[in-house]
């Protein structure tokens, strides 16, 4: 199971996610244990300096609210870490960051940003199914269409992101035993190993985590077991 960290972006710097509320979302650095300041190129150097990831997951929050982008700030970021694969969600089907897209840039396309479904079943995008209090957001037509998602995709939690209370266990192992052959990756409410192990045995591919790496509570040695 690949254990793949998160970087929320919001007005220029990383920002502490948590409960799905953006509006109180504050920069990361004042939650974190493992970095002193809230630049995208300190968390992501943060990151890499507990372990080598070969994956991240990048939120541009503003630009899924259509309130500016970071293009300017991810372009070269992803551009200086080439053998690393960046997903991006910009609340687009393409991520916009120019004409000549880098090789290791993954689009990430988010159902909350209400985009009506659309054939990815050969594209290399990763899709992402976003919940919250129990609902589906966005087009709910996403979920009745299978045939239409591409190899990996992402059940969002949003409620659960940040919030301590471990994942949404009852949903990701719904969904992976309503469709075996798609690869699942959890999102939201991962608390330590025990969460990593449970998400593992209902049979995900891979997690997206952030606060549990930042408060260090998932460190080396847990990662490398998995």
């Amino acid at each position: 199971m690949q254990i793949i960290p998160v970087i929320d972006l919001k007005d220029g710097l990383v920002v502490h996610a948590s409960g799905g509320d953006r509006s109180h979302y504050r920069p990361v650095h004042l939650n974190s244990q493992l970095v002193t300041g809230s630049s995208i190129a300190e968390v992501v150097s943060g990151f890499l300096s507990l372990y080598a990831f070969p994956v991240f997951y990048i939120a541009d929050l503003n630009a899924i609210a259509d309130n500016g982008n970071h293009r300017q700030i991810l372009e070269p970021l992803i551009r200086r870490y080439p053998n690393i694969e960046f997903w991006v969600d910009s609340g687009l089907p393409q991520p916009g960051l120019g004409s000549a897209q880098p090789h290791n840039l993954k689009p990430v396309i988010g159902t909350e940003t209400r985009l009506s479904p659309y054939d990815l079943s050969n594209s290399a995008a990763v899709l992402s199914l976003d919940f919250k209090h129990d609902l589906a957001l966005g087009d709910a037509r996403w979920l009745e269409l299978p045939q239409y998602w591409p190899q990996t995709v992402i059940a969002m939690t949003l409620d659960k992101v940040g919030a301590d209370s471990g994942p949404d266990f009852a949903r990701l192992d719904s969904l992976r035993h309503r469709h075996p052959d798609t690869r699942w990756i959890a999102a939201g409410g991962v608390r330590g190993a025990d969460d990593l192990r449970r998400l593992e045995a209902v049979g995900m591919s891979g997690v997206l985590i952030a606060s549990a790496l930042h408060n260090r509570r998932i460190g080396v040695a847990e990662i490398s077991k998995f």
